[in-house]
């Protein structure tokens, strides 16, 4: 449970600053192009670490599913929704909605894997989502607004995507250490990006004042970031992991206010209370 914990705590500092720096790169980039670019670059840098190792190989058959999955509904299909909805959607709420799937990975661990979730992490889990309905504040949004609610439903939708992701790579474990797959799972994710982004941005693309930020996502964020996520999602149990991923968003609203400017007042105080405490009543259960 500690290594875990140490690797949630890596994702929750990487991914939730990515948010806000996403949202700064959007300034001068088109949301699925800098989607691509950044799983490009991270199967690449990865492709380049793991040969630097001697450690380049292609995944063997008890890997392909969960490499599938990965590749396809976390990396591909979850980042497609997500970059788009930021565009729509401000970054702070976007760190949260995306992070939210506590809805969706209890029940389909208990469901699905057969896990059985203690009354207290029922209650950690009931904890972190007001938390997270504090963080995102459903009083202030402008539901008439026709971008706001498509954005609010494709970050839900993500949160969907990305939990079967966890529960695939949890029920058809990879024998392949999760990091050598990394650029295999990230390969897939930029090959269905690249399609995606050709059709509904063909005059899109990354600007020049945007490549720092892609550069510092692709090659450093997203891999160890992905890696943090993925391997914390199969060791931790589901309830535990769910509401640790509560994390990500609360740092991530953070850094929205303290660097974009984006509010800050008594919603995100109190979410971020209610979600530190969600986290230890989880991890004590």
């Amino acid at each position: 449970m500690a290594s875990a914990f140490r690797l949630l705590f890596a994702a929750v500092i990487l991914f939730g600053g990515a948010w806000p720096i996403t949202k700064a790169a959007l300034a001068d980039a088109s949301p699925l192009w800098f989607g691509t670019g950044r799983s490009a670059l991270a199967a690449l840098g990865a492709a380049i670490l793991l040969a630097f190792l001697g450690r380049l190989r292609l995944p063997q058959a008890e890997d392909r599913i969960a490499v599938l999955f990965l590749g396809i509904f976390q990396l591909g299909a979850f980042f497609a929704l997500t970059h788009l909805a930021v565009a729509l959607v401000p970054a702070g709420r976007t760190a949260v909605l995306s992070n939210v799937v506590t809805y969706w990975l209890i029940p389909l661990s208990v469901l699905v894997l057969g896990e059985k979730v203690s009354a207290q992490r029922w209650a950690a889990a009931g904890l972190g989502l007001a938390g997270a309905c504090v963080l995102i504040g459903p009083w202030a949004v402008d539901w008439s607004s026709h971008d706001a609610l498509v954005g609010h439903l494709m970050l839900v939708l993500a949160g969907l995507l990305w939990t079967i992701a966890i529960i695939a790579s949890r029920k058809w474990p990879p024998k392949t250490p999760m990091f050598e797959l990394l650029p295999w799972c990230f390969g897939i994710g930029a090959l269905l990006l690249a399609p995606l982004a050709q059709f509904m941005e063909p005059d899109g693309g990354v600007g020049l004042s945007s490549w720092p930020f892609l550069l510092y996502i692709g090659f450093f964020a997203a891999p160890i970031g992905t890696w943090c996520v993925i391997e914390a999602g199969r060791k931790l149990p589901g309830a535990v992991a769910s509401v640790g991923f509560l994390m990500v968003p609360a740092f991530g609203v953070t850094v929205s206010a303290l660097w974009l400017g984006e509010p800050i007042g008594w919603d995100v105080i109190v979410g971020g209370i209610l979600i530190v405490a969600s986290v230890v009543l989880a991890a004590l259960g």
